[in-house]
């Protein structure tokens, strides 16, 4: 971890029940790089990304973005200062037309946003619906597609993606590692994903970070990490075991 990451976290612990759920978790990811977080179910993954957009608290550590300290910043500030993060499912406003939803994206804080930037965020996000139809009637792709493009319009410098792939097949992975590949080498973004299909991160991430028992077990090039015996035993025990 150096000072000139983009955003960086070290130190960072929670419980919940008097469980502990993430300990002396610390990662770091520089612009234009696309930073893999993998690991178990009950790993502390999400958990992780609640803590870095401000909806929990951490007990320990602190969490930077371009070299300032957002540990007790809201979620608004970090929102304004560059951080932008999807969900798992892609649930959007279904009686809302997609223009509407593009609308209320473009006002929902100061400097509010012209038509021209939703458009430029559709077509980076490589939306191409007719803006009169329902969001709820798209498919799940063009679902994460218009939840990317109301982010993309306001030029995030880190994007927080929680299983995006979820719900999509083979094809649309493949397009969506392109969608996000390009935002990282064209305009710097730095981007944390988490993913449970290595095969995708193997493909896109530059980096990967292993949480187990919300503990970093291992980080590195993807390729590496998947062959660590740690990594391997905490992955794929209950597969081993069956």
């Amino acid at each position: 971890m150096t000072d000139s990451a983009l955003f960086s976290c070290k130190g960072i612990g929670i419980s919940f029940g008097g469980r502990k759920v993430l300990t002396d978790v610390a990662l770091s990811v520089s612009a234009g790089e696309i930073l893999g977080v993998v690991g178990p179910n009950g790993a502390g993954k999400t958990s992780l990304f609640e803590i870095f957009t401000g909806r929990y608290r951490a007990e320990s550590g602190s969490v930077r973005l371009k070299g300032e300290d957002i540990t007790r910043r809201s979620i608004h500030d970090r929102a304004r200062m560059g951080l932008a993060r999807t969900y798992q499912s892609p649930i959007v406003p279904g009686s809302m037309t997609v223009g509407e939803v593009f609308r209320a994206a473009r006002y929902a804080y100061k400097p509010y946003l012209t038509r021209f930037d939703a458009e430029w965020g559709a077509r980076h996000a490589h939306l191409r619906v007719s803006w009169d139809r329902l969001a709820g009637s798209l498919d799940t792709f063009d679902r994460r597609k218009l939840m990317l493009a109301c982010l993309f319009m306001r030029r995030p410098s880190l994007l927080l993606l929680d299983e995006p792939a979820s719900g999509l097949i083979n094809s649309e992975i493949d397009a969506l590692d392109l969608i996000i590949r390009h935002q990282a080498d064209e305009f710097g973004i730095g981007v944390v994903l988490i993913e449970h299909r290595l095969e995708l991160l193997s493909a896109i991430a530059d980096r990967v970070v292993v949480l187990d028992l919300g503990q970093v077990i291992a980080t590195g090039d993807p390729g590496q990490v998947f062959k660590d015996p740690r990594v391997h035993a905490a992955y794929f025990e209950d597969v081993d075991d069956a």
